[in-house]
């Protein structure tokens, strides 16, 4: 079985390619949770955030946006002092005004699903590579996304983390062409 070279590393990244990554998401609760968790990989390998997802899960209420929007301090004081996350003070600020930002763009398109999935006209862009050598970390597209995220109040969100994301949930396809999960 072929995997993509980035893959091979852990049986967890192992797992998350082979069951997640790259595949179509549509469910606003799952997109949220990748968008948080590549804001929060910026300088960071995604191995490192992988291994500490579901200790983000227990911390962040299951990612639940209603809940992140509304923390006080104390509540960011006790995620500030959680060794199981990453608690660098301006990605657990941007917990909160990422919150909020998804909750916005929800109430006005109805789900987070239609408007992320815009940028595509609903359909995956479905890349052709040999080597992950070859995978872009940016593209046009990802500027776009970034700069209309940052208009309506997404932080931590620049076009290198914008297109993992887009690769994460499956507005893009990057398994190199020798890939099995292609």
């Amino acid at each position: 079985m072929e995997r993509c070279a980035w893959a091979t590393t852990t049986e967890l990244m192992k797992m998350y390619h082979d069951e997640e990554w790259g595949k179509p998401l549509h469910d606003d609760q799952a997109l949220f949770e990748l968008l948080i968790l590549e804001t929060m990989q910026a300088g960071l390998s995604w191995s490192t955030i992988l291994s500490k997802r579901e200790n983000y899960r227990k911390a962040l209420d299951g990612f639940n946006p209603y809940q992140i929007a509304h923390y006080d301090q104390k509540k960011i004081e006790e995620l500030l002092s959680n060794p199981g996350i990453i608690r660098n003070k301006l990605k657990v600020a941007s917990l909160l005004k990422n919150a909020k930002a998804f909750l916005n763009v929800k109430q006005e398109y109805g789900t987070f699903d239609q408007y992320i999935w815009s940028f595509v006209e609903g359909k995956p862009i479905i890349n052709h590579f040999n080597s992950t050598k070859q995978v872009p970390t940016k593209t046009e597209l990802s500027i776009i996304v970034s700069k209309e995220m940052k208009k309506r109040g997404f932080t931590f969100l620049g076009p290198v983390t914008c297109y993992a994301f887009m690769e994460a949930a499956g507005l893009v396809n990057d398994h190199i062409d020798q890939c099995s999960f292609k």
